[in-house]
């Protein structure tokens, strides 16, 4: 059974994944990696799950990684280190390439790895007061792990600010920088139509979606790419749910996957 995270998939196929140790402000620690990786998995594999709403109990979203347990990786060797930050790139890599849309939640402070669960949700959204910083150079310490994730967000030369001077920045700053999609007061209303929007859509089309940004995002537009998208949209449009999205548009009907919901 879970310690530190909550797990539910609703009827509707939405899978709330909560961080729940709000009394250390859900900083994160071996124990809650492990934990966010198998849910991750569960909702990856679920026929049922259809979106991931990724969000944490109490007043901040997330304070980083657990510093007692950075403290206890300083007194373990090299190879070891190397094994405890490969379940944190795990982690990042998992959220990342989850083929189902995810949203990410944000209240309060998000510091260090906790933004880089952020750059790693397809939208963000954040409330006016939170917070965020990449923090690890005040501890003498690197933003390795999330860095390709937080340098494709918000760009290079941003990331040489933000990683360089370690500053706290506030959700407008961060909408700016295109880390968060939206700021509101409350999550709830926001939440509903982006769920509503997204229950719509092909689950098919959508992991396909996914998988062609991430084809396409930092590539040049070359005879690959090109010929890439070409194969893309000939697949999508052979397959069951692109049949009978095509179908159900014609004849002026909802589709299937709106029957399930």
């Amino acid at each position: 059974m879970a310690k530190y995270t909550e797990l539910d998939i609703n009827s509707q196929g939405v899978a709330t994944l909560t961080l729940n140790r709000p009394d250390v402000h859900n900083a994160f620690d071996d124990v809650m990696i492990a934990e966010l990786l198998q849910a991750l998995k569960e909702v990856e594999e679920s026929d049922s799950a259809r979106v991931l709403v990724l969000r944490s109990e109490g007043k901040n979203f997330s304070a980083g990684a657990d510093l007692n347990w950075m403290r206890s990786m300083a007194d373990k060797n090299y190879q070891q280190n190397v094994d405890d930050a490969g379940e944190l790139g795990l982690l990042m890599e998992r959220l990342d390439l989850l083929s189902k849309p995810s949203i990410a939640l944000v209240q309060g402070a998000a510091f260090g790895g906790a933004v880089g669960l952020a750059a790693c949700c397809d939208i963000v959204l954040a409330q006016p007061r939170s917070s965020f910083c990449l923090s690890e150079v005040k501890i003498g310490l690197i933003p390795a792990v999330i860095s390709p994730y937080v340098v494709r967000t918000i760009g290079e030369r941003q990331s040489r600010r933000y990683m360089l001077t370690a500053e706290r920045f506030f959700a407008d700053k961060a909408l700016e920088l295109g880390l968060v999609n939206e700021v509101v007061e409350n999550f709830d209303e926001p939440l509903n139509k982006l769920l509503e929007s997204l229950l719509a859509n092909s689950p098919q089309a959508l992991g396909a979606c996914k998988q062609l940004i991430r084809n396409v995002g930092s590539r040049p537009i070359d005879k690959d790419v090109r010929k890439h998208t070409i194969k893309a949209i000939a697949e999508i449009r052979v397959s069951d749910e692109g049949q009978e999205g095509l179908s159900a548009f014609l004849e002026k009907r909802s589709a299937a996957w709106l029957k399930q919901n």
